[in-house]
């Protein structure tokens, strides 16, 4: 079993962790001390998706700064669903009773949104941001000189792409965002994952070789043909170690077919390729960059300082990078960082990095 998950891309693992929860210790319960308002708004470069989502406006600010939640990978809903919690619920509740007005929007093709999830690529989600900020400014009760983003993960990159190009954004927060190129960040991922689960050497080896085959594969080609390569690719791997019983394990007829599916998805064929250096390097609205030391997904001691680099030839002249000991990819406290975790631990998101969050962005709008 560890060696057939191994065949699935970690950073997808958010797409099987989401299913209907319990309510945790910090998932927010009436009566609201701030107005909650339903909206839809249509992103007009997209076939005219319709997304819909949640605003929440503190009662006693006037004109409030925004934020837009942007979520990870995975096809998730407004809330943020994953292993059990809502963490975009307990965000928008804790900034909003901090006097920040925030929208969250299921994505396309999820929830109340229409669209295709599935075939869509990062550069689509940043699109159906940018729908969300035209929405905001058709508004009269927040701020539009205020409007920031804040992405967790994948939405950690859609910030700065998108900010990277409409100087009107005030502010990105980057909750455990990409600092490197997709191949990068999941070569490091993983390896750290493969190594938790607890594979053999040779069995962590082989999965890594096959992957790096298929970063190497999904760079060079054009789309059209990387399905045929990387199963062309596999076939001569598996004759060329024909007498290797791990290697047969580990590309049996599933697994192998899964491999060729899953690194046929336009979403991963463009992550792989996306390297967050272009839009990094071009952002110059203050940054607050956070990341936990036992972050297995997107790992702290690789990333952060990329992202300090990649600020600090923006000449960006307000930058805060902070490691955060302790907390996993979802910002929990956690005591491995394995992502098996996730559903164990109650914290949904850790009340330190909330409140760094909002003390961040009200000292500075």
């Amino acid at each position: 079993m560890k060696i057939i998950l191994s065949t699935f891309v970690v950073f997808l693992s958010f797409s099987v962790l989401s299913f209907a929860q319990n309510e945790r210790p910090q998932t927010p319960k009436a009566p609201f001390k701030y107005n909650i308002e339903e909206v839809t708004y249509t992103n007009k470069d997209a076939d005219s998706v319709v997304l819909s989502g949640t605003l929440t406006l503190p009662k006693k600010v006037k004109n409030p700064a925004v934020a837009i939640l942007i979520n990870g990978s995975g096809a998730h809903d407004r809330d943020c669903n994953i292993a059990g919690h809502k963490p975009f619920w307990v965000i928008a509740d804790y900034l909003t009773n901090n006097g920040i007005a925030v929208l969250r929007f299921d994505e396309r093709g999820v929830g109340k949104s229409t669209g295709d999830i599935r075939n869509a690529t990062t550069y689509d989600l940043a699109s159906d941001v940018e729908a969300g900020i035209k929405y905001l400014k058709t508004r009269t009760d927040i701020d539009q000189s205020k409007i920031g983003l804040i992405g967790h993960s994948e939405g950690g990159i859609i910030a700065p792409m998108v900010a990277s190009k409409n100087n009107d954004i005030a502010f990105i927060v980057m909750l455990a965002g990409p600092g490197v190129r997709g191949d990068q960040l999941l070569e490091t991922q993983n390896k750290k994952i493969l190594k938790s689960i607890g594979l053999t050497e040779e069995a962590l080896n082989i999965q890594l070789e096959l992957n790096s085959n298929f970063y190497r594969i999904i760079l060079e080609e054009k789309n059209d043909s990387i399905r045929t390569k990387i199963e062309t690719f596999i076939n001569k791997y598996q004759e060329k170690n024909k007498d290797n019983k791990t290697v047969a394990f580990i590309l049996n007829p599933v697994a192998k077919k899964q491999m060729i599916d899953t690194y046929s998805i336009p979403w991963l064929i463009e992550f792989i390729r996306l390297d967050p250096k272009p839009f990094l390097e071009k952002t110059t609205c203050p940054v607050l960059a956070l990341n936990g030391t036992k972050d297995f997904q997107v790992l702290h001691d690789v990333n952060l300082p990329a992202i300090e680099a990649h600020l600090k030839t923006a000449k960006n002249k307000d930058v805060t990078i902070k490691k955060i000991e302790d907390l996993n990819h979802l910002f929990q406290t956690a005591k491995t960082g394995s992502t098996s975790e996730y559903t164990t631990l109650e914290e949904t998101f850790s009340n330190n990095v909330l409140k760094l969050i909002s003390d961040w962005i009200n000292t500075r709008f």
